[in-house]
């Protein structure tokens, strides 16, 4: 959108030079992407949004102006006032017939006799060609000038080209084509809206009129039209036709209603003053009236939202300034009255942005933010939910089981008393369950029934025990069970792997490292069990399913592992703060340390002693090889630990890792009597 400093001044007092202007249009949300000095004048280049169709006229940016520079718009021409314009008394008629009212919900036409079409006078031409449009002649000119400065599309007809008498607007015919005044024929469709008489379409509507009824320096009498379209349908019709011009660059983007006679008047007025003429006959299809908008605007709500307080007496000269009606409701709320050219305004949001704009970005001080500390209460739902999309991660179905059993499928799981039914509905749902092994027990032998090869899957449920004859307790318990062999695609190719206890440690290992669980181990007891340890207290266990029990379940051929886990003791224990640790700078050193032990060592053990020796150069110790065969003795084990050091803030020499290396060996051969290999 190009307009001029001096076309502005027709509107509004402007104090300030061009530069500075352009700079408040800018900081206003109307960005002027270049300014140029040309004949006198300025031009400023304004880049349009799209929802601000009324920025698209001269009028639409003196409002802005005048609201940024704290100006006033001159009232004679801020809304287009024309003198009154007498009808002649003509015996002619015309009818004007739209098809359907939502394509075309307002047609005003306007006849004009005995016009002299010649070329514009200077000061039309200089102001047209200043913003980039060609002049052509005294009336095409005018409906450019009026397009421009109104915002509302014009388009004048030679009426002795019109098969007078009726105007109609309608969707185009099936392969029907008009040549439209840039000379190229094209063809038209259903989805197209034309302009037309009772013989042929003269325009298509709201992008470029018809060649035929083009006005040219023989034209002596025109029919002007003014009209609301259908921006949706302008939108597609110039896509299929391939135009893009002024006009529908408008149309697309919504007019207001209240301009469209305001600019056909104009237009008129400036037709009679240039090239002579009389108004004849001016006719309307139908009279819209637009909804009137008002939003409550709190005052509280423009300091809340900007974090500056704002008198309430400016915020109302700023929309005041913009073209809003104001009234007071409350103390603290005032009434504000939408304009119907501010179409984007419908929020109370929205009025407190057009405050922010005119009052200044530049005013509102920079601040940090006002953070209230909340404390975020964790829900045992949300503590089972996280729990669950761990497991699911991790490949395991969940599966849900009745918590009502039959006695003997408890017989070999636990040895808890278990709370029986007073009026069980059969055997087989007599007690409540006292372990969820048992329940995880049949579904893998349901499962494998049904021909699965691999088994994975939990469950996350209460088990009870008859603690108390008057109060059984209810547990909440997590429990997963493995069974089958994995595929697993390895740089050495297809693997199978068979589901054992270290499997389930495993995953468990992800589970608490997830939760932030960081003081935990796993004990082997006597009985061949797997105790879990969480800050020393035994919070479940691992187990392989006895053979017994696999016969009772008739699972042949197959071992099953299952894990049991508290998860109300978890809970207690769950850290799930996140704390950034930036990544190493200085690289680190490894060395691997082969051991021989006996088999009752556990790696726990090992690893504890490791670090203990080699803080504080030592940054991570694993166990990364295990091995068993004919180079290790009977009841014994061989074990490859591997030793990361690395400092923070230098990279460490051979000289410093040397003897702490050598203490760490020393000392596992001392304490757990290994043998280096």
């Amino acid at each position: 959108m190009k307009v001029t400093y001096n076309w502005l001044k027709d509107f509004v007092e402007i104090k300030i030079p061009a530069e500075a202007l352009a700079n408040k249009l800018t900081m206003a949300g109307l960005e002027v992407v270049s300014l140029e000095e040309r004949n006198g004048d300025f031009i400023f280049e304004i880049e349009i949004t799209s929802n601000r169709p009324d920025w698209l006229s001269v009028i639409g940016v003196a409002r802005e102006v005048a609201a940024i520079t704290s100006s006033k718009v001159k009232t004679q021409s801020s809304k287009v006032k024309v003198k009154g314009q007498k009808l002649k008394k003509a015996s002619e008629n015309l009818k004007i017939e739209t098809e359907d009212k939502k394509d075309c919900p307002l047609y005003t036409a306007k006849i004009v006799r005995g016009v002299k079409v010649g070329p514009s006078p200077n000061w039309l031409k200089d102001r047209l060609e200043l913003i980039g449009c060609r002049s052509v002649n005294n009336i095409v000119d005018i409906t450019n000038y009026v397009l421009f400065e109104t915002g509302e599309p014009l388009h004048a007809f030679d009426l002795d080209k019109l098969a007078i008498g009726e105007i109609i607007i309608r969707r185009a015919k099936k392969d029907e084509k008009i040549t439209t005044i840039d000379a190229q024929q094209r063809a038209l469709n259903e989805d197209i809206l034309v302009i037309a008489d009772r013989e042929k379409s003269v325009a298509v509507a709201g992008v470029m009129g018809g060649k035929d009824t083009e006005v040219s320096y023989n034209t002596k009498n025109i029919l002007l039209e003014a009209a609301i379209f259908n921006p949706i349908i302008i939108r597609r019709e110039r896509q299929k036709l391939g135009l893009q011009t002024d006009s529908s660059y408008r149309f697309e983007r919504g007019i207001d209603a209240e301009t469209v006679l305001a600019a056909s008047k104009r237009a008129a007025q400036l037709i009679q003053e240039l090239a002579g003429g009389e108004l004849i006959l001016e006719k309307a299809s139908s009279i819209v009236k637009p909804k009137k908008k008002s939003i409550i605007l709190k005052i509280d709500s423009v300091s809340k939202i900007l974090g500056i307080k704002i008198p309430q007496v400016k915020i109302k000269k700023i929309l005041i300034d913009l073209g809003f009606q104001v009234k007071l409701k409350t103390k603290n709320s005032l009434n504000v009255f939408v304009p119907s050219h501010r179409q984007d305004v419908n929020l109370e949001i929205d009025l407190i942005e057009e405050i922010a704009r005119i009052f200044g970005y530049e005013s509102i001080p920079t601040t940090l933010p006002q953070i209230k500390p909340q404390i975020s209460l964790c829900t045992r739902k949300d503590d089972v939910s996280r729990i669950k999309k761990i497991l699911f991660g991790l490949g395991l179905n969940e599966v849900i089981t009745y918590s009502l059993v039959d006695r003997a499928s408890l017989e070999g799981f636990s040895q808890a008393e278990p709370v029986a039914i007073q009026n069980p509905l059969s055997n087989d749902q007599e007690v409540l369950r006292t372990t969820l092994a048992a329940s995880l027990g049949k579904c893998v032998a349901y499962n494998l029934n049904q021909k699965q090869d691999y088994i994975s899957i939990f469950e996350i449920a209460k088990i009870f025990q008859a603690k108390d004859k008057s109060a059984p307790t209810e547990e909440l318990f997590l429990g997963i069970a493995l069974c089958g062999e994995k595929m697993m695609l390895l740089d050495k190719g297809l693997v199978r792997e068979e589901m054992g206890l270290l499997h389930l440690k495993g995953m468990l290992d992800v589970v608490f490292s997830r939760l932030g669980i960081k003081d935990y181990n796993f004990k082997v007891e006597a009985s061949g069990e797997i105790s879990v340890l969480v800050h020393g207290e035994w919070s479940g266990r691992l187990t392989q399913l006895s053979k017994n029990i696999l016969g009772r379940l008739e699972i042949k051929n197959r071992n099953v592992v299952v894990a049991e886990i508290d998860l109300e003791k978890i809970f207690s224990q769950t850290d799930l703060k996140k704390q950034f640790k930036p990544l190493a700078v200085f690289p680190g050193i490894s060395r691997d340390i082969s051991l021989v032990l006996k088999e009752e060592v556990s790696a726990q053990e090992i690893l504890d002693l490791v670090k203990e020796k080699g803080l504080p150069l030592l940054k991570e110790a694993a166990v990364v090889d295990f091995y068993k065969g004919k180079q290790i003795p009977q009841g014994f084990k061989g074990l490859t630990v591997s030793c990361l050091y690395r400092l923070d803030e230098r990279t460490l020499t051979e000289e410093e890792i040397t003897p702490v290396h050598s203490s760490i060996t020393s000392l596992l051969v001392e304490k757990l009597g290994a043998q280096i290999r």
